[in-house]
């Protein structure tokens, strides 16, 4: 099921979605200072390209200042307008039955979208 479940996600907007965080990746990552952030973005765009059977989880060791700090820069510098977009497409989702699922996905993409350093990305058992 979640082979289906990500097909219809690729072919109904993921791709765009991933397209944007790896193109926005490269781009933050032209910049020495921007490397770490490119590299979140890509965690982002992987977990988008594929969302259905894969989840999130904090890293024990990776709960430090430095994640913290590189936390609150993510969220001042874009990252609160990127998960408000991920959860008013997930609302808009909802408002049908058949959406429901891809509404899920959103709201799993703007969790990560508010707190990305100090995450990753493990299949689900």
């Amino acid at each position: 099921m979640t082979f289906i479940g990500n097909l219809i996600w690729l072919v109904f907007g993921g791709i765009f979605i991933a397209l944007e965080y790896f193109i926005s990746s490269l781009l933050l990552m032209i910049t020495i200072i921007g490397i770490p952030f490119g590299l979140q973005t890509l965690k982002l765009g992987s977990l988008a390209l594929w969302p259905f059977g894969r989840s999130t989880v904090y890293m024990d060791h990776a709960s430090g200042t430095l994640a913290t700090i590189m936390n609150v820069l993510w969220l001042l510098l874009g990252g609160i307008w990127i998960a408000l977009s991920h959860a008013l497409i997930g609302f808009i989702f909802f408002l049908t039955i058949i959406g429901i699922p891809f509404g899920k996905q959103h709201f799993k993409l703007a969790s990560v979208a508010l707190t990305p350093f100090g995450r990753r990305i493990s299949p689900i058992a």
